[in-house]
């Protein structure tokens, strides 16, 4: 099969012929019809983190069933489903709970052992599979990253579905918790800030405000349920927004991974209001808070957000619905369908802030 490999930690793929094995007990075999192109793909091909070479990365993922192991249950072939980065065992207390995306066991579901065979490989050299690794024409997954969709939806929404539109919208109702009436103000307006709109929405917020540099954006926000719009290259985002709400934001959303757009963000809430953080950080660098003022004095929270803090099996299908009933914006997410010859080029033109997101459709 062909896939787009990193050889090397210099933000760029190679699309060459791997072999891929049959799929063990709890895992699946599908073939991939859409994939998302994620900034944090990106960024595995960009910053060493000592991950083990070469690599198949890709985790918004849409396909069809291929094939199944002798264990897995409630999947078959011909399911359309949708790949996640969300990895659980489904017993432990957290999963039990509810909180899936807390799983205290999440490498019995990330993959084979190295004592295993590959997954994939070229020739006698084992390829790692990173996530889902969606960037190829087949992957092999443990049937627990999977959820089956409604045929109805396309495969372009369907790949969305599975990172940005579960992590945004995720982040507004699951993680913040918004509530009908709140204020809202979203910083970073790519595919996960885009779908936070759309959860703020979906919650019943009053005031939301789209935060952004580029004015093609700014517009896109308001299919996606932005009320106001501030460019942060022209005005003083802080003052602004908290002009707009009245007071500062009950919730505010940092979704680029910057600690100037991080404490921007924590600056324009409310007393009381919360902050939080989706966006990943190109690096390890600390953020310094003024605690006595920014979080005694204004009894703010700052909080980090994995995936939506979903729960899979629940969410993705909600979100599903929803978009077939016209209330979730996935249309407009998909910026440009693709061969997957054409990713370093989406992603440069991605990475430039030109358009929301790129979906590999053609292999």
């Amino acid at each position: 099969m062909k896939a787009a490999v990193i050889n090397e930690i210099n933000g760029r793929f190679d699309v060459e012929e791997l072999a891929i094995d049959e799929p063990a007990a709890h895992e699946v075999l599908v073939e991939v019809k859409a994939a998302g192109l994620c900034h944090s793909d990106l960024l595995v091909a960009s910053v060493d983190r000592g991950r083990p070479l070469p690599m198949v990365v890709g985790h918004e993922m849409a396909g069809v069933v291929v094939a199944v192991g002798s264990a897995v249950r409630g999947l078959s072939a011909g399911d359309h489903v949708v790949g996640s980065e969300v990895k659980f065992c489904g017993y432990c207390e957290e999963c039990l709970s509810g909180h899936s995306y807390r799983c205290l066991n999440p490498g019995e579901a990330a993959g084979r052992r190295a004592s295993e065979r590959p997954k994939l490989s070229r020739g006698a050299e084992a390829v790692q599979a990173f996530g889902i690794a969606a960037f190829a024409e087949y992957t092999l997954c443990h049937a627990n990253s999977l959820v089956r969709v409604p045929r109805e939806v396309p495969f372009p929404q369907a790949a969305v579905l599975s990172c940005a539109a579960t992590t945004g919208v995720g982040a507004a109702i699951n993680t913040a918790k918004v509530g009908p009436g709140e204020t809202v103000a979203v910083l970073g307006l790519g595919g996960i800030g885009l779908n936070v709109l759309s959860g703020a929405r979906i919650a019943g917020a009053a005031t939301i405000i789209g935060v952004d540099v580029h004015p093609d954006k700014l517009e896109l926000a308001k299919k996606f349920g932005a009320t106001h719009t501030v460019n942060s290259a022209e005005e003083d985002v802080v003052a602004r927004v908290r002009e707009i709400s009245s007071r500062g934001v009950h919730h505010s959303f940092e979704a680029i991974g910057l600690a100037r757009t991080q404490l921007q963000a924590v600056e324009m809430t409310r007393v009381g209001g919360g902050a939080y953080f989706i966006g990943i950080p190109g690096s390890g660098a600390p953020l310094e808070v003024d605690v006595l003022q920014s979080l005694i004095a204004g009894q703010r929270s700052m909080q980090g957000v994995y995936m939506g803090s979903s729960n899979i099996r629940r969410d993705i299908p909600l979100y599903a619905e929803l978009y077939l009933q016209g209330r979730l914006n996935l249309d407009d997410l998909v910026a440009q369908e693709i061969p997957l010859e054409g990713i370093n080029d989406a992603y440069r033109l991605q990475e430039s802030g030109a358009i929301a997101r790129s979906v590999i459709t053609s292999f």
